[in-house]
């Protein structure tokens, strides 16, 4: 970067002033990349690596004086003495430091180089803007490793304070911080699905070849006959892979993992092409259905192993275990037309059961090309089926006689449905699990952060056009900032650009067809009729595009159903109303998501206690649950459970059999009778 300055300023024949800073917000670097999975860290992982680099940096622009006039931001009392020793007796530099700080060190410089300059800066503002910032600053300058903290602290001594970087960093393997995991060892045993940085041009243009090769098929719709063929075929097949080692099964499973990773720009360019993902989007599915496949693995491994151990009387073996179930049918939806799909797919075949897929009749070649993919990793045919088809194929296998369970993700009214058609089947009773969608609520009250409210808020509602069950419906936000919040809630939203899902710049693509285009226009056309609007945005004219919109409504009650889409519905409340919030969220009857905008424990702790709901996101945004971090799933309309992603969730795919063994029946317990 400095050579870069330094090469414009010598093109152009200017002189370019240029500030080197140690950096802040290294802790939400360092998230962002364990969060995205990234092959390591963009900023140094040791104080002592970034004060040893500054110094590097600060020699290097030292040396290109006078073309480059260096501003040195600093607190650090060895990084100024040494910057000061390296630039001689040529003043053409300057210091830089923040108002109220190293008010003394700056002091004893100028007394000692009285030619040298400091830049005093500050933030300027009311105490609502400054307020998150100073705290920030506290709080990096208040860190253990800081130079201003540890010259603060008597129990340090002077010659600690002056170790120079390069003396810290003694050899190579120590200029990592080895407490810090890299990204992909974050939850070892597992492996952190790979991630794509798309600031990484090699990267982007590996995904952007993808998108132009990728050609959709027409839909393939199959008869009920069919249906009733694939259990059949797949009843036989679980005899077979229900035997199989619990290592064998797991280890298919990491090799489909292993394999997704690989063709992870051929599958992003499905996701675009078929189920109009941004690429965004796309990259985080990928990451989840590979994470789901290692996680059932490395789960199945521990469960379904040699069984559990359990006390008994001498002379006797006591072992819990579980077995399949038998042929699983599962019925994904089209919003995550891998994750999900490969998900239910990979813990009913880790459980020791054969599957029946059933995927949504809007994402075909996905589903097809993601079977393929794990029968290539080691998944028998047999124990794998696939049918393709209308809700009419699903009805059929929910009421075929051989099935032994259902997982279902999807609305609500077709979880009733099939909840029902089994009930009144004779024969064995067969579970369902069924995760279904909900009316998302968010609270935010008076000591909510404006900007982060805006910013989550924005990802909540109209991130994948607001088609994920988790998205926020309805937001509550206190009287008191309801107007502040709602205007910088509405910019933000302003600025998303609506469009191909393709390019790269968009942040919002089109909602899955036609239908659902039309029941949104729809509930928009009413909500402009009946509700204020706040924001509204522009889609294109071509496509099934439904741009993001703001509605404020009287109270809660008026949303009567969930709006599967990027429209968000805002309710003013009284702080001493705060308790009726919690009714209306309560008497919905759902419970999915849920996320809560406060400074106060109090707050947060009230609500989680009173609320029935799945997953609660503080002082965050409520969407992109992470396998085996946030175990996803609901309560009530919301879905049955056990949560997907979770240690709970095989067990259930599972009958269990307890075996117990009279060991002494050979004639005596010998064991017993050679002890003393």
């Amino acid at each position: 970067v400095i050579d870069h300055v330094h090469a414009l300023a010598e093109r152009h024949d200017r002189r370019m002033m240029l500030r080197l800073v140690k950096g802040a917000y290294w802790d939400t670097e360092v998230k962002r990349a364990q969060e995205r999975g990234l092959g390591g860290y963009p900023v140094f992982t040791r104080k002592a690596m970034t004060d040893l680099n500054y110094i590097a940096c600060a020699r290097k622009l030292l040396g290109l004086r006078p073309r480059i006039f260096p501003q040195f931001a600093t607190h650090n009392a060895l990084s100024v003495a040494t910057i000061s020793e390296l630039a001689g007796d040529d003043a053409s530099f300057e210091f830089q430091r923040l108002h109220g700080m190293g008010d003394a060190l700056y002091a004893q410089l100028h007394a000692d180089k009285p030619d040298l300059a400091c830049r005093i800066y500050a933030p300027v503002g009311s105490h609502r803007d400054l307020l998150a910032y100073l705290v920030r600053r506290l709080l990096e300058n208040g860190a253990n490793s800081s130079f201003v903290a540890q010259a603060a602290d008597d129990s340090i001594p002077v010659a600690a304070l002056l170790q120079r970087p390069e003396q810290i960093i003694a050899v190579p393997d120590q200029a990592r911080n080895a407490r810090l995991p890299l990204p992909r060892e974050l939850y070892l045993p597992r492996i952190n699905s790979k991630g794509v940085e798309f600031g990484e041009r090699a990267a982007l243009d590996a995904l952007l070849t993808s998108v132009d090769d990728a050609v959709t098929p027409a839909n393939s719709v199959k008869e009920a006959s069919d249906a009733a063929i694939a259990v059949a075929l797949a009843r036989t097949g679980f005899a077979f892979w229900n035997r199989t080692s619990s290592d064998t099964r797991a280890t298919a499973l990491e090799r489909a993992a292993n394999l997704l990773e690989q063709r992870m720009p051929h599958f992003i360019a499905l996701l675009q092409t078929e189920g109009g993902k941004t690429i965004d989007d796309a990259v985080s599915e990928v990451r989840e259905a590979i994470d789901f496949c290692r996680y059932y693995a490395i789960e199945g491994r521990r469960l379904f192993g040699d069984g559990l151990p359990l006390p008994g009387p001498t002379g006797e073996n006591n072992t819990l275990r579980l077995r399949g179930r038998g042929v699983m049918v599962a019925i994904s939806p089209w919003n995550f037309p891998l994750a999900i799909f490969l998900g239910q797919i990979a813990a009913c075949l880790m459980a020791g059961n054969a599957v029946v897929a059933k995927p949504a009749e809007q994402t075909p070649r996905i589903a097809a090309e993601a079977v393929a993919l794990l029968h290539e990793a080691g998944i028998p045919g047999s124990a794998l089926h696939l049918v393709q088809g209308d809700g009419k194929i699903g009805a059929a296998l929910v009421a075929h006689d051989n099935i032994a369970g259902v997982v279902f993700t999807g609305s609500t009214d077709v979880a009733r449905s099939i909840n029902r058609t089994l009930a009144a089947k004779d024969g064995p009773i067969v579970p369902l699990i069924a995760e279904t969608g909900g009316i998302n609520a968010m609270i935010v009250d008076a000591t909510a952060l404006p900007e982060q409210v805006a910013d989550d808020v924005v990802t909540s509602a109209f991130r994948s056009a607001g088609q994920r069950c988790s998205a926020l419906r309805l937001l509550f936000v206190q009287d008191d900032v309801a107007d502040r919040m709602i205007e910088i809630i509405a910019g933000a939203a302003a600025e998303l650009k609506v469009g191909d899902p393709r390019d790269p710049a968009t942040q919002v693509g089109p909602v899955i067809d036609a239908e659902a285009m039309e029941r949104l226009d729809a509930h928009i056309a009413r909500m402009k009729a009946t509700a204020r609007v706040h924001f509204a945005g522009e889609a294109p004219a071509w496509g099934n595009f439904v741009a993001p919109h703001m509605f404020e409504l009287e109270n809660a009650e008026q949303l009567t159903e969930e709006v599967f889409g990027p429209i968000l519905h805002v309710v003013r409340y009284k702080a001493a109303d705060f308790e009726h919030v919690l009714q209306s969220i309560a008497t919905s009857g759902y419970g999915l998501t849920l996320g809560i905008h406060s400074r106060i424990d109090d707050t947060v702790d009230t609500t989680i206690e009173r609320l029935a709901v799945g997953n609660v996101y503080v002082n965050r945004n409520m969407i992109g649950a992470v396998v085996g971090v946030q175990p996803f799933g609901g309560h009530g309309l919301s879905g049955t459970g056990p949560k997907a992603g979770g240690p709970h969730y095989l067990p259930r795919l599972a009958t269990e059999q307890t075996v117990t063994i009279n060991t002494a029946a050979a004639g005596g317990n010998v064991g017993l009778m050679t002890e003393e």
